[in-house]
């Protein structure tokens, strides 16, 4: 990724730079400057510096600085500039020491691990191979680390770092900080008692020679206050840390039970039993089907306006354009159980195709046999008669490009089968964008998360722009490569709010 994508990427997904800074004017400039080259949004924080860091910042354009005169500690200047960071409406902010011993180059592994951790608290693990850095420092981090162990049950290999990125919006416990280092120690444990997501990501280091370091932390008290807030902390982790993280495991596992006894009462005691008697009482008309269409229409909605998947909230966005009267092929990434739900409740008039396995599921395939849908594995060619015939009474054809629901919610390699049916019929393809159903019920797991659901009904298009991409070959790829972009797109707008 280029340095101006990083920068419009950071700015996208509500990324700022705070730097607190105390006394440090020898390395100030020079961070404050490289940080601006990799993202445009820093602020820094002068924590009562009496050197000539206030006459520093006043050079630099285009950063936002918070002054005070009596330095308050570096716990202090966080919480300053975490409260200005929201105020000027980001979500993430990277912190980085002011000292010149963080790399400001390693602000896009943040950006990086941010986006394969929307949400988390990412911690910076410092490779110290070839690193001169004293045994006493060593000493504190691993005591750190085995107390952090001790108070969250989450083992972190670098507790004492302090470039990292909290996600504002979800940090807790930042009017009950120390003022001193030991705040950064703080806001690892509310964090993990809160839920949030702890994750690292390596960074280099800078460790200039003993004699040209500048350095705050007072061996002798900085210790002290450090173990009486550890003895408090193990303290505070019995009485609120684990009840808090088992009423989270307890709330999860109560929210999947819920969601799954709700799931097979409506659908065994219900859906299946009013379709079953709907469709076999008389002849299967067209009439009916219609019917059937409408009720799973009405059923989905239901459900995802008014009741709602536990945990979850759900939105939803259709082009002005689109009212989905005119047939098409339907095109979606896909990524749970959730989808087709997610889709069908857009239009009453979306027949799908799936995998052999949900045609045959004991507990819906009924219904969907009834609805017409139809299984892949008949192959494209045998199907393409009954398509033909939908989509002349009015259906629109669903079908997931990637074939099989994506693990990790990004966009996997697109087939080309949607393009020749909607070649081979003649008709539209009109484009439909997820989010969120994969992070509420991901593959492969079995409880239900927090999360937002978004589906975006987007540009119908034509044969005719279809055949300006090119081959099928061509259209797939131009396709798959814009999906990528648009989900990318998607995240940055979901995940930082």
């Amino acid at each position: 990724m280029t340095s101006t994508g990083i920068k419009d990427t950071l700015s996208a997904r509500g990324i700022c730079v705070v730097i607190p800074t105390y006394n440090n004017a020898a390395t100030l400039e020079g961070v404050v400057c490289d940080c601006k080259s990799h993202c445009n949004d820093v602020i820094v924080v002068n924590d009562g510096s009496t050197d000539d860091t206030r006459q520093i910042l006043q050079s630099i354009d285009e950063i936002t600085v918070v002054d005070y005169t009596e330095n308050q500690g570096k716990g202090y200047a966080l919480k300053t500039g975490f409260r200005k960071a929201l105020e000027m409406g980001f979500s993430y902010a990277i912190t980085i020491d002011s000292d010149g011993q963080h790399y400001a180059e390693d602000i896009e592994k943040f950006l990086k691990a941010n986006q394969q951790h929307p949400g988390a608290l990412i911690v910076g693990k410092r490779n110290m191979e070839g690193k001169t850095c004293s045994q006493g420092s060593r000493f504190a981090n691993r005591f750190s680390n085995f107390w952090f162990y001790i108070q969250t049950g989450n083992y972190l290999s670098d507790t004492q770092t302090g470039y990292r990125l909290y996600p504002l919006k979800r940090m807790k416990g930042l009017s009950l900080l120390t003022s001193r280092y030991e705040a950064e120690l703080e806001l690892l444990v509310f964090a993990s008692w809160h839920g949030v997501e702890i994750a690292e990501t390596e960074i280099n280091v800078f460790y200039p020679p003993a004699e040209e370091r500048v350095s705050h932390f007072r061996p002798g008290a900085d210790f002290v206050r450090i173990s009486i807030l550890n003895t408090v902390l193990c303290f505070l982790a019995v009485l609120y840390g684990l009840p808090l993280r088992l009423w989270r495991a307890a709330a999860r596992v109560v929210r999947t039970v819920i969601a799954i006894l709700f799931t097979i009462f409506f659908i065994m005691m219900i859906i299946s039993p009013c379709v079953w008697l709907y469709m076999n009482i008389g002849q299967k008309t067209e009439k009916k089907r219609r019917n059937l269409h409408r009720f799973l229409y009405k059923c989905s909605r239901l459900i995802l306006l008014k009741i709602g998947v536990p945990g979850t909230t759900f939105s939803y966005k259709i082009g002005e354009n689109e009212d989905f009267k005119k047939p098409s092929v339907i095109i979606c990434n896909h990524q749970s159980h959730l989808d087709l739900m997610c889709q069908m409740m857009l239009a009453p008039n979306i027949v799908f195709l799936t995998n052999q396995w949900v045609w045959n599921n004991p507990l819906y395939g009924a219904i969907i046999r009834n609805a017409e849908f139809y299984p892949i594995a008949e192959g494209v060619e045998a199907l393409l008669p009954k398509l033909r015939s939908l989509v002349e009474r009015g259906y629109h054809i669903g079908i997931f490009p990637e074939g099989t629901r994506s693990t990790d919610c990004h966009i996997q390699r697109f087939h080309q089968g949607a393009f020749y049916i909607a070649s081979q019929l003649g008709v539209d393809i009109v484009p439909m964008y997820l989010y969120g159903t994969g992070k509420v019920l991901p593959k492969k797991k079995h409880l239900l998360n927090k999360s937002k659901m978004y589906i975006e009904v987007g540009e119908r298009l034509s044969q005719e722009k279809l055949q300006l991409m090119g081959s099928i070959r061509n259209q797939t790829s131009v396709l798959n490569n814009h999906y990528r972009k648009k989900y990318a797109e998607l995240c940055n707008i979901m995940e930082r709010e």
